[in-house]
């Protein structure tokens, strides 16, 4: 693996990632497997909408898949991590589109509308391709790395979670635009019929590609559990960073109607930016900090909307919002790369996506209910405060790790930090036991 020095072109561990075995193959098929999870949220709804004339019920089965992916994605991480990607993510993509296919027979041909939601909670036994993906870049960074890391593999681990972020963010920012251009310039079943395609055609180049796709060290039996103690405070984290997603996108349309769309890439394109130069930047930051940056920048957009009722003010306050969301989820997923052992990497990544959605869930739903109030600009103030609770999290989180656990009938052991992967690795160390002085020994009889 090329060793990184200091003085190198800011761009070099993206052209040390790139030039891995089968890097280049296997993220161009990763960014195409995972544009559809962006597109058939819009095109579920553009499809029952325009066949009942309802948006509630449209928003009920769009929900039933969002449930869906929540409770089905550890499983289907837990199987692939147990036997490869190989043998699970094309099964898995596959039934995920049979689902989808399903809906728009079900809605072409007048079926009972309980068939929308048996058919598209097949949805979520889609595959996690981000989560594959960064699984996918640690094995490669630790098969180039041997047995001993190098300061140069941490950075690159660190620009490889960058370039995932900035992949979802262009697929979350693509997606509902090529969704929308597909309903409305072809057919309303148009948007849902080639994500179908894109997700099963992604994720079988992805596995086709190569570079690590089976079973994770140590897998099967022996696999063990989650360390949840180290985890909980992260899905914390994932989970008030998805309400700050989910409450600012609903404010933000609700408020601004036709910018709306403009304002939201305007975030995305800060956040895409921050993580191309965060995995540059190379070096290691504190996920506490993140957090605490992120809180204040988010009270921009509230003091924006309270003084003012035009909508080009809120451009720059997203944006900086934008460019403070990638640092914390990157630093997260560093984290997260640290506490959980490779072998369970697509399971635990999985669990952040569920907390992802379950937040954003929760904020949209929060920032609907004060949009329909006398003061809609009111949902702004959800985000702050989802970005100080998650920093409270991780700050007791990392209280109670640093704490020195006790010990029976020895000293007690305590606690050495070592960097790694951007985050602060804990290991225990214990104090070796001196041995017993010569003059304290019995002495020895002759023979």
């Amino acid at each position: 693996m090329p060793i990184l020095f200091r003085g190198a072109s800011p761009w070099a561990p993206y052209r040390a990632l790139l030039a891995l075995p089968s890097a280049r193959l296997f993220t161009a098929a990763g960014a195409v497997a995972r544009l559809p999870s962006a597109m058939c949220g819009v095109s579920t709804v553009l499809l029952v909408a325009r066949a009942h004339g309802s948006y509630g019920l449209a928003g009920a089965v769009s929900a039933a898949g969002l449930l869906a992916t929540a409770l089905a994605g550890p499983w289907t991480a837990r199987l692939t991590d147990r036997h490869g990607q190989r043998r699970v993510a094309p099964w898995a993509a596959a039934l995920a589109a049979l689902g989808l296919l399903g809906l728009v027979l079900c809605v072409r041909y007048g079926a009972p509308v309980w068939t929308y939601f048996a058919t598209y909670a097949l949805l979520g036994c889609a595959p996690n391709t981000g989560a594959m993906a960064r699984a996918r870049w640690a094995r490669l960074l630790r098969a180039s790395e041997g047995a001993r890391p190098t300061p140069g593999g941490s950075r690159l681990n660190g620009a490889a979670n960058a370039l995932e972020q900035v992949i979802d963010e262009l697929c979350f920012t693509l997606g509902p635009v090529l969704a929308v251009l597909l309903a409305t310039s072809f057919a309303p079943a148009a948007g849902l019929l080639t994500a179908a395609g894109l997700l099963l055609g992604g994720t079988l180049a992805f596995v086709a590609a190569g570079g690590g796709g089976g079973p994770a060290p140590a897998a099967g039996s022996a696999a063990g559990r989650l360390p949840w103690r180290g985890l909980a405070p992260l899905l914390c984290c994932f989970a008030g960073t998805g309400v700050v997603f989910g409450s600012l996108e609903v404010t933000t349309v609700s408020g601004t109607e036709g910018a709306a769309g403009v304002l939201l890439g305007v975030q995305a394109a800060g956040s895409g930016l921050a993580g191309l130069a965060l995995g540059a930047y190379g070096r290691p930051l504190r996920l506490g900090r993140c957090l605490a940056l992120m809180a204040a920048l988010l009270l921009l957009p509230p003091l924006c909307a309270a003084t003012t009722d035009a909508a080009w003010p809120l451009a720059p306050a997203l944006l900086l919002v934008g460019t403070a969301t990638a640092p914390v989820m990157i630093t997260a997923m560093n984290t997260l790369h640290v506490r959980v052992p490779a072998r369970r990497l697509t399971e635990a990544m999985s669990w952040a996506v569920t907390a992802i959605l379950a937040g954003s869930s929760a904020g949209a739903t929060a920032a609907g209910h004060l949009a329909d109030g006398p003061h809609p600009w009111l949902g702004y103030a959800i985000p702050p405060m989802a970005a100080a609770g998650a920093w409270l999290a991780v700050r007791a989180g990392s209280r109670e790790r640093q704490a020195p656990p006790r010990t029976v009938g020895g000293p007690p052991a305590r606690r050495a930090r070592t960097p790694a992967n951007g985050a602060d690795h804990e290991r225990e160390v214990t104090p070796a036991r001196r041995p017993p002085s010569p003059r304290h020994e019995p002495a020895r009889r002759p023979a």
